[in-house]
């Protein structure tokens, strides 16, 4: 009995891992607190689909999760909750070819990730080839995002300044084989 358990508790374990799979890109944190988690998940249908490149024609979902921290974050801010309004671009560059895509990743919303910037895409090459992938994130312009004076007093005119992050040999063949279950 304890082994039809076991075997029942494998593969629900194998189940779920294939369903939520994920390629980490990057980890990053900023202060005040900002946490970046950078990845290529599986292609999936995202709406409205006139705006969003088909699942047929796409490789990987590339995602920029971005939240503030569950520890050391600024008074008020909600632990883990969404940090909105930033302006995020992704440069998929193919290390064997040169090719570029440039992707400006847009808020989604799903019952995995919740709230994250993500957009789906095809790779500028093989899915067997390396790429170097790079995040540039711009926080909320002055027309988006006011600041009482207390965050001013604290924490300065800004959420942080403009960031650049580059992630080389990146193998996204594993998540562009996937399919969502």
């Amino acid at each position: 009995m304890k082994k039809k358990y076991f075997i029942v508790f494998v593969s629900l374990i194998s189940i779920f891992k294939i369903s939520s799979q994920e390629l980490i890109i990057g980890e990053e944190r900023l202060e005040p607190g900002i946490k970046f988690i950078f990845e290529g998940a599986i292609k999936d249908k995202v709406f409205p689909l006139s705006r969003n490149l088909s699942e047929g024609e796409t490789n990987v979902h590339i995602e920029a999760r971005v939240n503030w921290d569950i520890i050391n974050v600024p008074k008020g801010s909600p632990k883990g909750g969404f940090i909105p309004y930033l302006k995020i671009v992704s440069i998929i560059k193919n290390q064997s070819s040169g090719i570029k895509t440039f992707i400006d990743l847009f808020p989604h919303i799903n019952l995995i990730d919740n709230f994250h910037y993500a957009r789906n895409i095809s790779l500028p090459g093989s899915i067997n080839d390396l790429y170097t992938v790079q995040f540039l994130v711009n926080p909320p312009s002055e027309s988006e995002l006011f600041f009482h004076n207390d965050w001013i007093e604290n924490y300065g005119e800004n959420i942080f300044n403009e960031v650049n992050y580059i992630y080389k040999n990146v193998n996204f063949e594993e998540i562009a084989k996937a399919i969502r279950k």
